[in-house]
């Protein structure tokens, strides 16, 4: 190689190095666990999507999901038994921020947070579940231990 060309390309190595959007996966996998009563239960489905898609789950089981700079929104269901809506806040992905900074002057930075590459969700979800209420056609045909007179 000739030698006027290696800072060339080394400058432009560099520059590409901060960046998430070339070093970092724009997907990201997740492990969803739901909780009912302080105990983990199995066998929910769970559908977790922002605004770069949506993904489908049995909980307890893992999923890709695309990052993305916008919240992420979680609902599960397991018929009859319990059920949860919840959303967790995307976070910024600080360990390229300093490369993003340094080596692109900032350039780079925009870029992620534009694209949704420079941020991450938790790695594991924990889902707390609500008891699954009856219904109101179930309540009227159960039962009633009175007497008419």
């Amino acid at each position: 190689m000739l030698p006027l060309f290696r800072p060339f390309v080394l400058s432009a190595l560099a520059l590409l190095g901060g960046c998430a959007t070339m070093s970092d996966s724009p997907m990201q996998q997740l492990e969803v666990r739901t909780v009912l009563d302080y105990r983990e239960i199995g066998g929910v489905g769970c559908i977790l999507s922002n605004d770069a898609g949506r993904w489908y789950v049995i909980a307890p089981g893992r999923v890709t999901v695309t990052r993305n700079k916008g919240p992420l929104s979680i609902s599960c269901k397991k018929q009859g038994v319990a059920i949860a809506a919840e959303t967790v806040q995307a976070q910024l992905n600080t360990s390229n921020l300093v490369g993003n900074l340094v080596t692109t002057a900032g350039i780079g930075h925009y870029v992620d947070r534009y694209s949704g590459a420079g941020y991450g969700y938790p790695a594991t979800l924990t889902v707390l579940m609500q008891p699954a209420e009856k219904s109101v056609a179930a309540v009227g045909a159960e039962p009633v231990a009175s007497r008419m007179f």
